[in-house]
C-alpha cells in the first residue's frame, strides 16, 4: 500500500511539474510526444514500452544465473578446502572491485580480441550482470548459511545425514528465508544496473528513450517518463517481494 501511494504521488508530481513548468516562462512542456490521446504520442509510448520486456528479460536471466552461482561460491567460501576458500575470496573480491560499465565492455568488447569469442548484445549484458551480482549473492548466502545455529548441523549430523543433505534439508530453506530481503535489493538493483547494457547497443528502457530523444528532441519529457517507468518496476518488484516474505513467514516460521 505505502508503494502504491508513493507512486501516486509521483505520477501528481509529474503532472504538476508538466503544467507549472520549469520556471517564470523558461521552458515550453511538449507531454504530446509521450500523450496516449495522440497518435504520435501513443506511438512513442509503445516504442518506449517494448524496451520493459527487455529489461525485465535481461534482468530475471541475470539474477537466477547469479543465485546459483553464488550460493555455489557460499559452499566453496564455507569449505574445509582451503584452495577452495581462498579461490572463492579472490573472485568475490576482485570482482567487486571492478565497476560493472568497465565489465560490460570488456566482456563485450575485450573477449573477441584475448580469446576470439564473441558475444551478442543481450549474452553480453546477462554474462556482466550475472558475473558481477553473483559475487554480492555468495556474501549474502554466506552470511544467512552462518546465522543457522551450529547445534542444528549437530543434531542433523546426529540422525544420520551428510553434509550435502544438512546444507539442502536444514541449513539452506531457514537461510533463504532470513536473507530473502536482500536478494529482493539484489534484484532491484540488478534491475537498475541493467539501464548500463544500453552501452553496447542493447534496445532496453533506457536505450529506447535515448534513441526518441534524438527523433523527438524532448529529453525532459521521455526522461521523465523514463523515470517514471522504473520507479513503478522497482515498486512493484519491492511489493511482490515483500508478499513472499510475508508467506514464507507464515508457512515456514524461522526456526532457530
Amino acid at each position: 500500500m505505502a508503494g502504491m501511494r508513493l507512486a501516486r504521488l509521483a505520477l501528481a508530481a509529474a503532472l504538476l511539474a508538466a503544467t507549472s513548468g520549469c520556471g517564470p516562462g523558461t521552458y515550453s512542456w511538449g507531454w504530446y510526444v509521450v500523450s496516449p490521446f495522440d497518435p504520435r504520442g501513443r506511438k512513442n509510448l509503445q516504442f518506449l514500452l517494448d524496451g520493459l520486456l527487455a529489461t525485465v528479460t535481461i534482468s530475471v536471466t541475470a539474477i537466477a544465473i547469479a543465485v546459483v552461482a553464488g550460493a555455489a561460491l557460499a559452499m566453496l567460501a564455507l569449505s574445509r578446502n582451503t584452495l577452495l576458500r581462498a579461490a572463492a575470496r579472490i573472485y568475490v573480491e576482485g570482482v567487486r572491485s571492478i565497476p560493472l560499465l568497465v565489465l560490460l565492455l570488456w566482456v563485450y568488447y575485450g573477449l573477441p580480441v584475448v580469446l576470439g569469442i564473441q558475444f551478442g548484445v543481450f549474452a553480453a549484458g546477462v554474462i556482466s550482470l550475472a558475473v558481477s551480482d553473483a559475487a554480492f549473492e555468495a556474501e549474502i548466502f554466506r552470511a544467512g548459511i552462518q546465522s543457522i545455529s551450529r547445534g542444528q548441523t549437530e543434531a542433523a549430523q546426529s540422525l544420520g545425514l551428510n553434509r550435502w543433505q544438512t546444507m539442502r534439508l536444514i541449513v539452506l530453506p531457514q537461510a533463504i528465508r532470513r536473507i530473502l530481503p536482500a536478494l529482493g535489493n539484489q534484484f532491484v538493483y540488478v534491475l537498475k544496473m541493467s539501464s548500463l547494457v544500453s552501452v553496447i547497443g542493447f534496445q532496453e528502457l533506457t536505450r529506447r528513450a535515448n534513441e526518441l530523444t534524438l527523433v523527438e528532441y524532448r529529453p525532459l519529457e521521455i526522461y521523465t517518463f523514463l523515470v517514471l517507468e522504473y520507479l513503478l518496476l522497482i515498486l512493484l518488484v519491492s511489493f511482490l517481494v515483500r508478499r513472499l516474505e510475508r508467506r514464507l513467514a507464515r508457512n515456514g516460521g524461522d526456526r532457530r
